[in-house]
């Protein structure tokens, strides 16, 4: 169950676990589908579970839900749905999507007593969907220019890049970005950016005293990025700023993508009074992940929607990304420490987070050390799921001065004991196939305002 603006990679095997959870005291009072549950699940489930959406089951109606009753019991009342894998105990954030305790009980007070339909009359209206775009009907819509056939027969992971035209004859400010695969069973995951000659990408690899950097990156025989085996093994970069990263990879100008599109993310539609510019003249670049498990040639032809702002924005929205690439997880390994810092070059307001890791991936903790010394977590996600990645927004911008370095660390499971494991046996580094590693905190935010001294505080 989910809100809108939600994938649903959840297997119907993991609606079939036992409930361990205690049910709430006064449970006994009579509970009905009509009256007590359904604006409970039109509200946080229908979003998703609706028909021809991405959830296995319907709950609009009672004979859609009335079957999974007991199913839909456990995943609320142990929290596994809506989907939601922040600890509470760190940041508040805009996009929580979770049920309060009372809505819990009431449908766990359902399942028990039978689940009841009740009086169809009490019965709320089943809420409006659009079916086309989440952003609302955008004012500009670019696919990659191609349909493009995904017939990857030896080895599933497939990234491409395509580079097109949007034929923006002036700068032109979003406030949304939606990227829409055109084929779901196919697309894991993509991205869009400007293509400019001043991307990261493309500036000479040299380190921080203009010396060359040896290419640590090749291509395997499938396209596909991997880092050289004879690469340095960096597990903590941060006792060398941007010592886990390799040249030209991290975003730490305010550059990164418009928009991108993730299991369980939703489309970017930036936060009130901020925007992302595209220059008039620009290009821009897709990055597709695809992933065709199907067995038989697909194609796919993604596009992006945008919504743009009425004026420029008083706040443009910026990027920071704090990513470890020369990182080793050994074979059997159940708690592989790997972590990256950067240190902000101006003042600056933390907007939201996101976490990306492979299916190795453990947890992952966002921090900021401040020039004086004190030291916060801003995000911890304990239990990471590749198959539901998710953008954490801020319910309250988190301010943070000159010199404050935000500090990522991750966890992998390279052992048998992690059931998504392709194979704990082998010695493991970063690369672009799912069964390879990445480790990528990104950051949004805003330049910051003159501060009063009080604001240098800790933001929870």
């Amino acid at each position: 169950m989910s809100r809108p603006y939600c994938q649903f990679p959840i297997t119907l095997a993991l609606l079939a676990f036992p409930v361990f959870a205690a049910d709430t005291p006064g449970s006994e009072a009579p509970v009905t589908f009509s009256k007590d549950v359904a604006p409970i699940l039109y509200k946080n489930c229908a979003g998703c579970h609706r028909p021809n959406d991405i959830a296995p089951m319907s709950l609009l109606t009672y004979k859609d839900a009335r079957p999974w009753a007991a199913s839909i019991r456990q995943a609320v009342v142990q929290r596994i749905m809506p989907p939601w894998h922040a600890d509470p105990h760190f940041g508040k954030f805009a996009n929580d999507p979770r049920l309060r305790d009372e809505e819990i009980a009431t449908i766990s007070a359902w399942a028990k007593q039978g689940a009841k339909e009740g009086n169809p009359a009490d019965l709320p209206p089943q809420p409006k969907f659009n079916d086309d775009w989440k952003i609302g009907k955008p004012d500009a819509i670019v696919d990659i220019g191609q349909d493009f056939k995904v017939d990857r027969k030896s080895v599933p992971d497939e990234y491409v890049y395509f580079t097109v035209d949007p034929h923006f004859t002036k700068d032109t400010w979003v406030k949304a970005v939606e990227l829409r695969p055109g084929n779901r069973r196919v697309v894991h995951h993509a991205h869009v950016w400007i293509d400019t000659p001043e991307t990261a990408e493309s500036r000479p690899r040299v380190d921080a005293n203009g010396n060359p950097i040896p290419n640590y990156v090749y291509k395997d025989e499938y396209g596909l990025q991997r880092l050289k085996p004879d690469a340095p093994v960096i597990q903590n970069g941060c006792l060398k700023e941007d010592g886990g990263n390799l040249p030209g990879r991290k975003l730490n100008d305010g550059t990164g993508p418009l928009g991108s599109y993730l299991p369980g993310k939703a489309p970017d539609a930036y936060p009130p009074g901020t925007a992302k510019l595209i220059p008039a003249g620009a290009k821009l670049k897709f990055q597709l992940h695809y992933n065709n498990t199907i067995g038989s040639p697909q194609t796919d032809r993604t596009q992006v929607g945008f919504i743009f702002a009425d004026r420029p924005p008083e706040h443009p929205l910026r990027r920071v990304d704090s990513s470890a690439y020369l990182f080793l997880i050994p074979p059997g390994e159940s708690n592989q420490e790997v972590s990256n810092c950067t240190t902000f070059q101006k003042d600056v307001m933390l907007m939201s987070y996101v976490a990306h890791m492979h299916f190795r991936g453990k947890d992952m903790r966002f921090e900021i050390e401040r020039p004086n010394g004190q030291r916060e977590t801003l995000l911890f996600v304990p239990h990471y799921s590749f198959a539901w990645q998710q953008i954490y927004r801020l319910q309250d911008p988190v301010r943070v001065e000159k010199g404050t370095r935000l500090i990522v660390t991750a966890h992998f499971d390279n052992s048998s004991n992690n059931k998504w494991n392709p194979d704990p046996t082998k010695t493991v580094r970063w690369g672009e196939p799912s069964t390879s590693e990445m480790m990528d905190g990104w950051v949004e935010y805003i330049d910051a305002p003159p501060a009063k001294p009080s604001q240098f505080t800790a933001q929870r």
